[in-house]
């Protein structure tokens, strides 16, 4: 199916529900209620040190920008997924890498935290059977991840480090090259032309430790190795097509093919710079430069400072609007995927508190509406429980096994 044509189907999608709106609403509803719902890439962790923030309490995006926590869970009908411990690339030094390190341990101490807190609410997962355990007992479940593996610096032994503090899924590398791969929107260009040899290395102690290879922002070289390398499947836990939208960050057709062909998933993501063409505007970003060199990280902030953050914000947004992606965009990028590598082999990270989030789909709360387009595109009860997360655990089963293999060996 061409891009233009799976456009149509998904606008024709969006009308069904336009035209029942209440039906599918109820399906959806009903659904969420019935199958496990899991979401591959939550960078929500990067709110948990926030000052005065609680993931018990309802927040909403216009007022701290944060777009997942649990009562907006319990109304999305979203049972857990994989919270993100993410680090941006710093520099290749010894103490930087120390630095990172610390900052990776500590976020992930604090994604251990926030469960501890709140035991009712939620229960770390650390095996892929745990997820129906967790949410047969009415609590959400929270795997961990690494979105970016610069903290390891040149020292894979801190992988074990990481797994041991719960970590069951691992990307390589971020928006620039570092010491184990390519990022795909370097602009410098490749550096190892895939993988570095430190990067094989860490194909091979991420299987026989049994963590799920995530090549979602790795360069198509490095998707091709690690696709090549890896001894269980491997995911892209918030991707796009490119054949919907031609950005470095998305997949081509071919490669979503060869994923599927070696059991791997592909999640589809909400990140409107990746879902549709975004202009340059230089005096926004020089406003919202300003913005935080006048008030530093807004996650660093107390409630008034916040607040008075907040409304020059959203003064700079008014003023130099952005065009965002809608439902229709994500639609068409998701019905593109599945038409290609079927319903077993795709499924939803969405990004969320990482960029995430489009026209009529703000936060967690909105995502029945994928829900709701998709019965009306044809999908069954069947194929949205592999898609709203039973392909991603069966990927997770697939690399635990492997990992129990070796392990004999």
């Amino acid at each position: 199916m061409g891009a233009c044509k799976t456009t149509v189907v998904a606008s024709f999608a969006a009308l069904l529900v336009a035209l029942a709106p209440a039906a599918f609403a109820a399906d959806a509803h009903d659904i969420h209620e019935r199958i496990m719902t899991l979401d591959s890439h939550l960078d929500t962790p990067m709110n948990f040190g926030r000052p005065g923030w609680d993931m018990l309490d309802e927040h909403t995006v216009a007022e701290d920008q944060s777009q997942v926590d649990y009562p907006r869970m319990v109304k999305g009908g979203l049972d857990g997924g994989f919270f993100a411990i993410y680090t941006p690339q710093g520099m290749r030094t010894p103490e930087a890498f120390l630095r990172a390190r610390d900052a990776a341990i500590l976020r992930g101490v604090e994604i251990r935290e926030m469960v501890a807190r709140h035991p009712d609410k939620f229960e770390l997962a650390l095996k892929a059977d745990d997820a129906a355990r967790i949410a047969a007992r009415g609590k959400r479940f929270v795997f961990m991840s690494i979105e970016n593996s610069y903290p390891l610096g040149k020292d894979l032994s801190l992988m074990r480090t990481f797994y041991a503090l719960g970590v069951r899924m691992i990307g390589p590398v971020h928006f620039t090259n570092n010491d184990l791969a390519d990022s795909s929107i370097d602009l410098k260009g490749p550096e190892w032309h895939g993988l570095s040899p430190l990067g094989k290395e860490f194909i091979a102690e991420a299987n026989r430790l049994g963590m799920v290879l995530d090549a979602s922002h790795a360069s198509d070289e490095v998707f091709d190795q690690m696709l090549a390398l890896s001894a269980a499947p491997i995911i892209l836990s918030h991707s796009g097509s490119s054949a919907i939208f031609k950005h470095p960050r998305n997949i081509d057709d071919a490669r979503i093919k060869q994923l599927a062909a070696k059991g791997g998933v592909i999640q589809v993501n909400s990140y409107s710079d990746y879902l549709i063409q975004m202009p340059d505007i230089p005096a926004r970003d020089a406003a919202m430069r300003a913005l935080g060199m006048k008030y530093g990280p807004f996650r660093a902030l107390g409630s008034d400072k916040l607040k008075a953050y907040m409304t020059e914000r959203h003064a700079i947004e008014a003023q130099y609007p952005l065009p965002r992606a809608t439902m229709d965009d994500v639609m068409a990028h998701l019905l593109h995927v599945l038409k290609l590598a079927g319903p077993d082999h795709v499924g939803i990270g969405l990004d969320l508190d990482g960029g995430g989030g489009v026209v009529g789909m703000e936060d967690v709360a909105g995502i029945p509406e994928i829900t709701k387009r998709l019965l009306a595109a044809g999908y069954s009860e069947a194929d949205l429980a592999n898609i709203w997360g039973g392909n991603a655990l069966r990927v997770l089963r697939e690399t635990e096994a492997k990992a129990s293999q070796l392990a004999r060996k």
